[in-house]
């Protein structure tokens, strides 16, 4: 099939059904009425051979995924998912069914959270890619949380667990066996299949966190962000993180340490955040009311000399460790489990 043709196709596929939307696929632009006083807009690309390999995904499955890399963005910032907009560079070898399954598995999760695809673009490329602009709303700016709130003082907390993503891929690459099969399963589901925190983000800002941020790239990477952001140190305490049931078991096949895959592998999508120690209850009631419990994992401090470490990782015995989360410039090579435990 040709541009047109494929595009056409694409077109049946999205359900455009919405009192937002004007003006939908097949014009020059979208036209959108706005849903709330502010708007707030992310962009995220994947790259094969970078961002995914299709040895370990489905075209459905990629999809879903980065559809749910910009929609946890929306839900970082605390606003509700409006519309959406897709890029696709395909190469010669994908074909229409390829293309029909991408873009049915990025529909589905946007109808699931209330969006609407509206538009997008489609291009010959060498290598496989998906770029997603996501658009959501909130009636005010002071509604959002942002990277920018924490302040010394404040405790760090974080939705969820962690590193179900990572080993799901250590899974899935390196095809290991000897961990139970519904343990395995929801491994692999979390790092096929993402779940983006939009009720939960909301609900987080609205009980008045200071910052926040999606878990996308590991908390040893995405607390040092809300560091930079902010102006402060954050202390996380390693043995406090909550992890995925499995992991462990995946690590010790993988021989590599647990907190590697827990801290720095990424791609969870759970929130981490700060709050005013006074807030404590209420998040935890908030974020529970939602499906994500809450659990506590280290506090903000101020920085009393020039040059001290925005971001302390520190272990049962207070000693401070070295991690690293995932760095998108740091590599060509797809994404391979946690540090240690495979190149980057």
């Amino acid at each position: 099939m040709g541009e047109f043709e494929l595009l056409a196709l694409l077109r049946s596929r999205l359900d455009t059904q919405s009192d937002r939307l004007l003006v939908g696929p097949g014009d020059d632009a979208a036209v959108v009425r706005p849903a709330g006083a502010v708007s707030v807009t992310s962009v995220d690309a994947f790259v094969e051979g970078v961002h995914f390999r299709l040895a370990t995904t489905s075209l459905d499955d990629l999809g879903h995924k980065c559809m749910a890399a910009g929609l946890s963005d929306l839900a970082a910032m605390g606003a509700a998912a409006g519309e959406a907009y897709v890029t696709i560079g395909l190469p010669d070898r994908h074909g229409e069914p390829d293309l029909v399954a991408l873009a049915d598995g990025a529909a589905a999760l946007a109808r699931e959270h209330g969006a609407v695809i509206c538009g997008g673009d489609l291009t010959r490329a060498g290598e496989l890619f998906v770029a997603v602009a996501v658009v959501g709303y909130a009636e005010s700016a002071a509604a959002l949380a942002t990277r920018a709130g924490a302040r010394p003082g404040d405790l760090v907390g974080v939705t969820g667990a962690l590193g179900g993503a990572g080993a799901g891929l250590m899974l899935l690459e390196r095809r290991l066996a000897g961990v139970e099969p519904p343990a395995a399963a929801q491994l692999r589901a979390r790092q096929r299949r993402p779940r983006p925190l939009l009720a939960a983000g909301r609900a987080l800002a609205r009980a008045a966190v200071s910052a926040m941020i999606d878990v996308s790239d590991g908390v040893a990477s995405d607390a040092l962000r809300l560091c930079e952001q902010s102006g402060v140190g954050i202390d996380v305490r390693l043995d406090l993180l909550p992890a995925e049931e499995g992991v462990t078991d995946v690590a010790a096949m993988a021989g590599v340490d647990p907190v590697e895959i827990v801290a720095a592998a990424g791609e969870d999508y759970e929130l981490l955040f700060t709050a005013p120690a006074g807030r404590r209850e209420t998040i935890e009631h908030a974020a529970a009311a939602c499906g994500s419990p809450v659990t506590w994992i280290g506090h903000v401090r101020g920085l009393a000399e020039e040059g001290e470490e925005r971001l302390r990782l520190l272990d049962e015995s207070a000693r401070s460790r070295r991690l690293a989360g995932w760095d998108h410039l740091g590599t060509d090579r797809a994404r391979t489990g946690p540090p240690g435990a495979a190149s980057r």
